[in-house]
């Protein structure tokens, strides 16, 4: 096969969020599509018509976008084997029915669903595996117009071969076998409402779109035995099949809520940047090839191979993660890192509507000075709110560290090197402070954390000279007052009791 014809598709159910193991199973499908120069398919497979929603369907697309996973057919985009929302290719679909019934693959089956959950009781009182046991494969003329006069409308099943085996070649597992007779029985296809299954509907798309290689997560892998005997009995040429491993949490049970942020949509709002979840999503269930974690996407898409999917599960570490946003925020372009933050800033109320040049400039210098410190964008309002807005409280631990006898004189005399040095830079502060602290005997340190605590109400954060110069002389001269008055005012409640 010519790498110039491969096509791969991500076909999501729009019933709720993006989970990060459908992220993944986009990115690998877009990868291995960029790597060979191929064709990267969206479809939306919106057939279960009670959970499926349309809200749900533009936010797929949306978050999409946001990753950077561009699609070259699909919604939006449309292309040469639309539509692509499957709700609008039922025609296909009955098509495919009308097919398999004629050619004798599929029969009508009429049993009831009551009728079909009492024998599955009755399999499972006996102690055997309930199954369908065929019999409507087997009805005359009469006995299915005697159910239709009933007003019994049929589901369609396929017939599954019992006597013989399945055998999926899977890049990522091997060759993998399964007896018919012991994981699938004559499966329905089509339901009774003229619905196609998912089976039906998936086999049908994939070998309409042309679709060369499926590339999914390893929960279908028990599903693809049952496609392979649908593309069969249809006369379709099954695609290269891929399951990548499953995404489990740190203790290795099924990835859940409980575990924490699990959809892309969070980490998006939690202020996680596309370019770093790309590359953490990369490297679960799949190996560069040597001990590389940092990487583009440019780097990523020219190492990508189906071959290098790691058939053990892979292991979600949300701890990693932000390590790895916080790798990408230290590198980032700080023009674009300013344009992502100011949002965020003003809905906490710390910049206003029109946003000047003057602000940009300085939330770009905050960033600067202080973007090492914090590993995602949700968390900077907070961790940079003393540069916009006063504080009224000190940090408990640093109060009982920093705040103590003696440290009111210490920062009386820091207030008095900020009002005197000229001209007002970061270089000519520290050089102040650092003459300061030898003629007072003392290490820099005894005057720097006590004068940080003062101008921030925290203990960590950028270096002291950069706040210092960022918050401007006339503010630190206001908050170091303000501070030495706390300090002696304690000290005063203390000397009391």
């Amino acid at each position: 096969m010519s790498v110039s014809k491969v096509r791969v598709r991500f076909a999501p159910s729009p019933t709720g969020l993006l989970h990060i193991g459908g992220a993944r199973t986009a990115l690998f499908n877009w990868l291995f599509a960029r790597h060979l120069g191929g064709t990267f398919v969206l479809r939306i497979e919106d057939t279960d018509r009670e959970r499926s929603r349309e809200e749900a369907a533009q936010a797929l697309t949306e978050i999409l976008a946001w990753l950077g996973l561009d699609w070259d057919e699909g919604p939006i985009k449309g292309g040469p084997y639309g539509p692509y929302f499957q709700s609008q290719r039922l025609h296909l679909y009955r098509e495919a029915v009308e097919k398999l019934v004629s050619s004798g693959y599929a029969y009508p089956c009429y049993c009831t669903p009551e009728e079909l959950e009492a024998r599955r009781e009755d399999a499972r009182q006996k102690g055997i595996a309930p199954r369908y046991d065929g019999r409507c494969g087997n009805l005359s003329a009469e006995q299915r117009q005697a159910y239709e006069s009933e007003g019994r409308k049929p589901a369609i099943r396929i017939k599954v071969p019992n006597n013989e085996q399945t055998v999926v070649d899977d890049v990522v597992r091997g060759k993998v076998v399964f007896e018919n007779e012991k994981v699938m029985d004559d499966f329905i296809i089509m339901k009774s409402d003229g619905w196609p299954t998912y089976n039906l509907a998936c086999v049908v798309d994939d070998a309409l779109m042309e679709i060369t290689h499926v590339v999914r997560a390893e929960e279908h892998l028990s599903n693809t035995p049952k496609q392979i005997v649908i593309y069969r009995a249809l006369d379709y040429t099954p695609p290269v099949f891929a399951h990548a491993p499953m995404i489990l949490a740190p203790d290795r049970s099924k990835l859940s809520k409980r575990h924490g942020a699990v959809a892309v949509e969070e980490f998006r709002d939690a202020g996680y940047l596309p370019e770093a979840i790309l590359n953490y999503l990369a490297l679960l269930g799949w190996s560069p090839g040597e001990d590389k974690e940092i990487m583009n996407v440019n780097e990523i898409i020219q190492r990508f191979s189906l071959e290098r999917i790691n058939k053990t599960a892979a292991i979600y570490d949300v701890k990693k993660l932000e390590w790895m946003n916080g790798q990408y925020i230290r590198a980032y372009d700080l023009d674009r890192l300013v344009k992502l933050l100011i949002p965020r800033l003003q809905e906490a109320g710390y910049l206003p509507e029109m946003v000047s040049a003057g602000d940009f400039q300085r939330v770009k210098d905050i960033l600067a000075a202080g973007r090492d410190r914090v590993n995602t964008l949700g968390a900077m309002p907070e961790m940079f709110s003393y540069f916009f807005v006063d504080f009224d409280s000190y940090d408990k631990k640093g109060l009982r560290k920093y705040f103590n006898q003696g440290s009111d004189e210490l920062l009386e005399r820091a207030r008095e090197v900020i009002a005197k040095v000229e001209p007002f830079t970061i270089e000519n502060v520290e050089n102040a402070y650092r003459e300061l602290a030898e003629s007072l005997g003392v290490s820099a340190g005894h005057l720097i954390h006590p004068t940080r605590l003062a101008l921030t109400g925290r203990t960590i954060g950028p270096g002291l000279f950069d706040i210092i110069f960022l918050l401007g002389r006339d503010k630190c001269i206001e908050r170091i007052a303000k501070a030495i008055t706390y300090i002696r005012k304690q000290e005063s409640v203390a000397a009391s009791n």
